[in-house]
C-alpha cells in the first residue's frame, strides 16, 4: 500500500471520528434546546390540546373536580361530569391529571377559545340557571347570575339578596 493511500485512510478515519463527535454534540444540543424551548408552553396550551379528554383538576377553594374537558377560553375551562358542569378559572387550577402530552399554540386557537370569563357568565345569566359560585378562599354562594360587569359578576341568592363577586375571587362555578 502506498503512503498516499495510508494518508487518505487516516484522513477518512479522522473525518469519521469528527463526524461521530459532531453527532453526539448535536444530539445533546438538540435535547438541551428542546428542554429550553418548553418554557414557552403554557398550561392553557396543554388544556386546549386536552379538549375531549377526561381530566381531574385540583382547584383552589374547591378541591378535585373531574369530568370531560369540553371547552377552554381566556382564563377558564368547562368541565362536564356527573350531571353537572364546572366553569373553572385556570388561574385557580393547582394541578391537572390526565392532560394530553401535546400542546396547541395560541395562534392555532379558534376565536371562541379567546373569549373571557365574562362571556361564559353572561350565558349563565341568559339561562337564569341556579349555580354555586365557589371562591378561592373556600366560600360559596348559591345564586343565579344576574349581570356581568367588567371585572365582577352580580349574583342573586335564593333569599333575593344581590352580591357582587370579583372575577379574581372566583375559583369555579358549578351548575346546580
Amino acid at each position: 500500500m502506498r503512503w498516499e493511500e495510508r494518508l487518505f485512510e487516516l484522513f477518512d478515519d479522522l473525518e469519521g471520528q469528527a463526524s461521530a463527535l459532531y453527532d453526539v454534540e448535536r444530539g445533546a444540543e438538540l435535547v438541551d434546546r428542546s428542554r429550553a424551548e418548553y418554557h414557552h408552553v403554557a398550561l392553557v396550551s396543554r388544556l386546549v390540546a386536552s379538549v375531549g379528554s377526561m381530566l381531574a383538576l385540583e382547584v383552589a377553594g374547591v378541591g378535585r373536580v373531574e369530568g370531560e374537558l369540553r371547552r377552554t377560553g381566556d382564563g377558564w375551562c368547562l368541565l362536564s361530569g356527573h350531571q353537572q358542569d364546572w366553569i373553572v378559572r385556570t388561574a385557580r387550577i393547582h394541578a391537572v391529571h390526565g392532560a394530553s402530552d401535546r400542546s396547541v399554540p395560541e395562534v392555532a386557537w379558534s376565536p371562541l377559545q379567546k373569549l373571557g370569563l365574562g362571556s361564559t357568565l353572561r350565558r349563565l345569566a341568559e339561562s337564569g340557571a341556579r349555580c354555586l359560585v365557589h371562591l378561592a378562599d373556600g366560600a360559596q354562594h348559591e345564586a343565579v347570575v344576574r349581570r356581568v360587569g367588567h371585572d365582577f359578576v352580580e349574583v342573586e341568592s335564593p333569599a333575593g339578596a344581590r352580591v357582587l363577586v370579583a372575577f379574581d375571587a372566583i375559583a369555579a362555578v358549578q351548575s346546580r
